[in-house]
């Protein structure tokens, strides 16, 4: 059975994704190669930092999570 030699790192997704991105005159297809690439890097790094990790894949817009009275309205919250 082989050995797993590298795990993928936020740095190998971006490459990958960049080269998608380049390849296909700038979209990145939802659900391929690189958007999997992208997910395994950012699960890598929070794993490596014991969760403290704050992504843009982490099912937040920009990481953002609102708190308070006016969140479940679509307010700012207090």
């Amino acid at each position: 059975m082989p050995t797993k030699k590298h795990q993928m790192s936020s740095s190998d997704a971006s490459r990958i994704q960049s080269n998608e991105a380049r390849n296909s005159g700038g979209g990145v297809a939802s659900g391929g190669f690189a958007s999997r690439a992208q997910s395994a890097g950012a699960k890598n790094a929070n794993a490596a930092t014991g969760g403290a990790s704050k992504t843009a894949s982490s099912g937040t817009a920009g990481g953002a999570v609102k708190s308070g009275a006016g969140a479940a309205k679509g307010g700012k919250g207090k």
